[in-house]
């Protein structure tokens, strides 16, 4: 062989390596083309399945939120009417007390062997029980308890339908 056949011999070798190496390389980057192309469609397909799951929770929770919202303004409202109409009338109990329409009394009984009532040579009796009508002031001050209670059992009752309702 001569060299020029030599030459020619090595460089079609090489063209032909050459040739070759450019071939695997575009068949492998169709390959790696499609596989990236897979992959991105399998990609947007869990995208979109996280994205409908979450967005379906979040649905949920609002309507949960909105129906713990609307018990909670039902009873709100139901606890509102209920102490308005509880106070109204201990402020016509109030009023007709002040006007004298009605007079507040205490039941009570005094023990002879208590002190306070001066003893006698005669048995106690326990048949001692009557009433005590109290001082202007003192009715006053127990008319703003029972407003005191009203609203604090008002306020208990909405906390435990709540508590029961809502909080579930």
């Amino acid at each position: 062989m001569t060299p020029a056949v030599l030459k020619t011999a090595v460089a079609g070798v090489l063209a032909l390596l050459l040739l070759t190496a450019g071939a695997t390389w575009k068949v492998q980057e169709w390959r790696y083309g499609k596989q990236l192309a897979e992959q991105s469609g399998a990609y947007q397909s869990d995208l979109t399945a996280i994205s409908n799951a979450a967005s379906d929770q979040v649905r949920t929770a609002l309507e949960k939120q909105q129906v713990a919202e609307k018990i909670r303004d039902d009873i709100d409202a139901k606890a509102t009417k209920e102490k308005t109409h509880d106070l109204a009338e201990n402020e016509t109990l109030r009023r007709a007390v002040a006007d004298g329409a009605r007079r507040l009394r205490i039941a009570g009984s005094c023990s002879a062997n208590s002190g306070n009532v001066p003893g006698t040579a005669s048995t106690t009796s326990l048949g001692n029980g009557g009433t005590v009508e109290l001082a202007p002031a003192a009715g006053r001050a127990v008319f703003d308890i029972r407003a005191g209670i009203i609203a604090d059992q008002v306020a208990l009752k909405a906390a435990q339908a709540y508590i029961k309702d809502v909080c579930r």
